[in-house]
């Protein structure tokens, strides 16, 4: 016989064969370990029903054995089996489903446990219940599928093909518990027994037992918090980690402590700079005044102020003879980033700054390549076209990494290579509750912008419903009428034979010819090439377009202070995240601003939720708990695209306080985040199970 261990091939287990391994590699379960840690996706009761009496419409399980059973036919074959329980009521089973293959297993006195809805037509019955067969007079103490609390997996098609659906892997789960008891193995712990006396914690071996066949709801409870404890507590221990390693790297490439290019450009602003904005930049900058590389996420609220945060911390870096380069996820953000420098700069322009886009001509390329080779540009502003080998710095020391939840771990370690241990400033317009940031970003620098520049008036928001929409039209005519412009955001770019929403392109030739035909209309979405987009843009901020018809491509960057309306179509259709994005494309200058959302008259209570949290409140702080709640850490982050594990237990909304303490022990572990370090972060960046043996 093959020793057996935790790290043995699910093919030990009896039934597992070529096919059933094949589709279990693919989600990820290749050894027994990981199969103990596919735990259930939600549980059901079926322990024994207690009640003396049987009642129409109850849900019941119940142990009964079989009396007889034959063929009935009518407009619908079945198979009518009739059952004792063990109180001695008569209880019949009916299937109108697989009856050629359940007619040869119920014989008489076999001992079964049914489970399901009883339905009284001329006596108790359950039509097509759940059942377990009963080997022997002591497996009713053994059950796996019924009599108890059982487990439901998560399973999908290909799944089920192989037998895979919850029963099967109540089945093979089971099998790898017996075999390790059998073989003596033991599932050795992986937490210090510190914190687990500290935090009064139920052993690994036990927990994982329960997850899987719970003796109570209450063990259930128990085995769930210590599970959840483990993730936060080994990816609290990564986080440490990777703080660790990166003091551990001498700074190369300096920022000053005072920049005097910085100081003229903010004297030329028209605004003076919030306090937050100046704390952020002093944090930012009297960090990096140790021989250690630093890294700071800056969250901020839509039009808080974050770019020119972010170009003011360059400017100390590029006064040293440091080059700095800033990656945007789309091309107008990164276009727009790349004039707001400029502008900014204007006069002051000591050096040069490049912008680096994927659609270029191979001369204008290569002239770019080479003044960064020369360092004639210190400030490089690009999209994904930055990740290119070709693409090469001389003395880059800071990272600037805009919407950073839109970045893979390793585009983000690709941008770090080019340069010299260099400094990285991560942003983003998705504020995220402090307790959730700390956790998953326990490894950045925090630096938070709340306030907005002054002379910025709220923007009054409104939801309303598709039997007002005249009304909205002539709202918009009135402010273009006062010189004003106005966006119309749409979901989709082209109808569609699935949807009934109404596209962008068909509104756009509406729009033009019929409803506001007095005025110029532009259309602008993702699908138009670069120089389209970029003419559109041009003529729209100098108000040549009245009325931009757009799609979600307007989520994030544009700056055009004369546009004051903004009118969602199908405002049901976005999440909180999105609406208050596409908010910030107005109130940006000096005149009130409008955003209509717009619905047909019955939305979902999800989206009364978000479109009533919307009006309510301009805080994007106050509606990120609002979108936590109704979405989940997952969405709500981009977990998958950050590189962040996708936790199977623990949930980080409603685990705050064992976050609290996963958090503090992994503090206190300094000696063992070194010893568990290498596994730990291994298994991370394969996308692995953080916590596997």
């Amino acid at each position: 016989m093959k020793t057996i261990s935790l790290d043995s091939d699910i093919s030990v287990i009896k039934g597992i064969g070529p096919k059933k391994k094949i589709v279990l590699n693919q989600i990820g379960i290749y050894k027994l370990i990981d199969l103990l840690y596919y735990f259930p996706r939600k549980y059901l009761d079926r322990n024994f029903t207690e009640s003396v009496l049987l009642k129409d419409g109850e849900h019941v399980t119940l142990l009964t054995s079989v009396t007889s059973s034959y063929l009935a036919h009518g407009k619908r074959s079945r198979l009518i089996v009739s059952t004792r329980t063990n109180r001695g009521e008569v209880l019949t089973l009916v299937f109108f489903k697989g009856i050629q293959f359940f007619k040869n297993k119920f014989l008489p006195n076999l001992n079964i446990v049914v489970s399901g809805k009883l339905d009284y037509f001329k006596g108790f019955q359950i039509v097509h219940p759940e059942f377990e067969i009963l080997d022997d007079e002591n497996e009713e103490f053994k059950l796996t599928h019924l009599g108890g609390i059982i487990p439901l997996y998560p399973s999908n098609e290909v799944l089920k093909e192989e037998n895979l659906d919850s029963k099967g892997f109540r089945r093979i789960i089971k099998q790898t518990l017996d075999i390790l008891e059998q073989s003596n193995v033991s599932i050795p712990e992986i937490i210090p027994e510190k914190f687990i006396a500290k935090r009064k914690l139920v052993g690994r071996e036990k927990a994982i037992t329960e997850m899987h066949f719970p003796e109570s709801f209450q063990a259930l409870q128990d085995s769930r918090r210590r599970i959840a404890y483990e993730e936060l507590y080994l990816f609290s221990l990564l986080m440490e980690y990777k703080r660790i390693k990166r003091e551990n790297f001498k700074r190369i490439l300096w920022a000053l402590p005072k920049s005097e290019s910085a100081i003229i450009v903010e004297k030329s602003l028209p605004y003076q700079l919030t306090d937050d904005q100046r704390k952020a930049i002093k944090d930012m900058i009297e960090s990096t005044q140790t021989d250690r590389p630093v890294a700071c996420l800056l969250q901020g609220d839509v039009g808080s102020g974050k770019t020119i945060t972010a170009l003011l911390i360059a400017l100390h870096y590029t006064d040293n003879d440091v080059q700095v380069c800033m990656i945007a996820p789309t091309e107008i953000l990164a276009r727009q980033h790349f004039s707001t420098f400029r502008n900014l700069l204007g006069n002051n322009l000591f050096f040069g700054i490049d912008l680096f886009l994927g659609k270029e001509s191979e001369k204008v390329r290569k002239e770019k390549i080479a003044r960064l080779k020369n360092k004639e540009t210190m400030i490089a502003v690009g999209t994904h076209s930055l990740l290119s080998e070709d693409v090469t710095f001389v003395d880059m020391g800071l990272v600037i990494i805009d919407e950073q939840h839109k970045f893979g771990v390793e585009q983000r370690e690709t941008l770090r290579s080019k340069g010299k241990n260099p400094d990285v400033l991560a942003t983003t317009a998705t504020p995220i509750p402090r307790t959730l940031c700390l956790t998953l970003y326990g490894d950045l620098n925090l630096l938070t912008i709340k306030s907005k520049p002054k002379g910025r008036k709220p923007i009054v928001t409104k939801w309303i419903r598709e039997s007002k929409r005249e009304a909205v039209h002539n709202s918009i005519r009135k402010y273009i009428l006062q010189g004003r412009q106005a966006y119309i955001v749409y979901p989709v770019i082209e109808e569609s034979e699935n949807q009934d929403l109404k596209s962008c392109i068909e509104a756009f030739e509406e729009l033009k010819k019929t409803i506001f035909k007095e005025f110029n209309i532009g259309l602008l979405h993702g699908r138009l090439k670069t120089a389209e987009k970029e003419f559109t843009m041009d003529l729209f901020k100098r108000n040549e377009i009245q009325i931009l018809v757009t799609t979600t491509v307007v989520e994030v960057g544009v700056d055009v202070p004369n546009a004051t309306v903004l009118v969602i179509e199908n405002a049901d259709r976005f999440g909180i995240s999105q609406l208050h994005q596409l908010r910030g494309r107005v109130g940006r200058g000096e005149h009130e601003s409008f955003c209509i959302m717009l619905t047909k008259d019955f939305v979902s209570d999800d989206a009364k939720v978000r479109l009533e949290a919307m009006e309510k409140t301009n805080d994007g702080f106050e509606l990120s708990e609002v979108d936590l709640k109704l979405r989940g850490p997952g969405e709500l982050l981009g977990i998958r695209q950050s590189g962040l594990p996708d936790f199977k237990v623990a949930d980080l909304q409603s685990d705050m306080s064992i976050i609290a303490e996963a958090r503090e022990d992994a503090s206190d572990s300094i000696e063992q985040t070194k010893i568990l370090s290498t596994e730990i972060e291994n298994r991370f960046a394969e996308g692995k199970i953080l916590f596997a043996n």
